[in-house]
């Protein structure tokens, strides 16, 4: 979760690398081939304080890449649903209407949502999760909102299991922008609880997402991308991502602004650019088809600089687990790159759980 945030994580990107944080991209590599075994900084600041019924899930984890567990969403339903008294019996006057405001246009969606609402910060994040409790809206297998997530119970011992067994290595790599987090937690565990894991300094918002995401998905995958996404820059650059938003590549985030063709399969089209020519195929992508073209650019990368050979097997024994028997949505998007040059970049996102990745592929003659 980059520096707390960078160009191949989750949130708003920072300047690419900080500069504390170089030295570690050097390591990572390093690191993972001796040994594969099994957020940075605070949030800053805020102006406040600070800052009916439960759902559940089939499944005991959350397992895709969500600020809110399914245990938890009544958390959402009472920002939703609640009344102004209601809200206004457990928040400052001024926030329970901006709350209320803010759902008169979109209901809330996400916690991240939430938390961008003036004078919603970890106080006030605290005070709604009181409130979904005490009228039950939530119930014990929710856990809490810890760092703008919410996790459920199963997750949290699931994060406080993986932050106490994990190898060094691999924690390197599931936190590659959080080089002093990773390594306070090292120095601190074994630890007993979630929040207690939050409270680390080196620990924040961004980091504790990847450390749920690796507790509850796997990190076998997301330490092969750290690795790769590690490699020096050159003509024939490969990165892959399993965090972004679909408008955000289709609007170029990805490319170098010499779009050249694109072509969708379950997009909605009216996301595509005005004034650029996106085709639709009718068929969506298959799981075989997700894994072999990632695969393509995990080979790309290893044959620009070789991956440790266990990373390599286990993070796409990995990958196929997680796209066999499914379907996927997403685009096929070129640019040019000088006149004997270009970028691929190919996006999946499962129709049913949402996961999803993408690989940028830079090539050149």
């Amino acid at each position: 979760m980059l520096g707390e945030s960078g160009a191949w994580c989750m949130e708003p990107p920072p300047p690419p690398y900080p500069q504390e944080e170089s030295s570690m991209r050097r390591l990572v590599p390093a690191l993972l081939s001796a040994s594969l075994m099994v957020g940075c900084g605070p949030t800053g600041s805020e102006s406040e304080p600070s800052s009916s019924s439960t759902e559940h899930q089939d499944a005991p984890l959350t397992t895709t890449d969500v600020d809110v567990a399914p245990e938890c969403q009544g958390l959402l339903t009472f920002v939703n649903t609640a009344s102004l008294s209601t809200l206004d019996a457990y928040l400052p006057s001024d926030v329970a209407q901006n709350l209320v405001g803010y759902r008169a246009t979109a209901p809330f969606s996400t916690l991240a949502q939430v938390s961008a609402v003036r004078g919603v910060g970890p106080v006030r994040l605290t005070q709604i999760e009181g409130g979904a409790r005490a009228l039950g809206y939530i119930t014990s297998t929710c856990a809490g909102i810890l760092d703008e997530l919410a996790l459920s119970t199963d997750d949290a011992a699931a994060l406080v299991n993986l932050v106490n067994t994990i190898d060094s290595s691999a924690l390197y790599a599931v936190l590659p922008y959080a080089w002093n987090g990773a390594t306070n937690l090292l120095n601190l565990r074994p630890f007993t609880s979630a929040q207690a894991i939050s409270e680390v300094t080196g620990i924040g918002t961004v980091s504790l997402r990847n450390l749920r995401n690796a507790a509850t998905q796997g990190y076998a995958l997301t330490a092969l991308i750290a690795v790769i996404n590690a490699q020096e820059e050159s003509l024939w650059t490969s990165r892959l991502s399993q965090d972004f938003d679909i408008q955000d590549v289709i609007d170029g985030a990805h490319g170098n602004g010499e779009f050249k063709s694109a072509q969708c399969f379950g997009i909605d089209p009216s996301l595509f650019p005005a004034g650029q020519v996106w085709t639709v195929r009718p068929e969506l992508a298959t799981g075989t088809e997700v894994y072999n073209e990632i695969k393509s650019t995990v080979d790309y990368a290893d044959r620009n600089e070789p991956l440790p050979e266990t990373l390599y097997t286990d993070g796409l024994a990995e990958l196929q687990a997680r796209t066999a028997g499914r379907t996927f949505k997403g685009c096929f998007i070129s640019y040019g790159k000088g006149p004997w040059g270009g970028i691929q970049v190919k996006f999946y996102v499962d129709t049913v759980t949402g996961y999803r990745i993408l690989s940028e592929q830079h090539w050149s003659e």
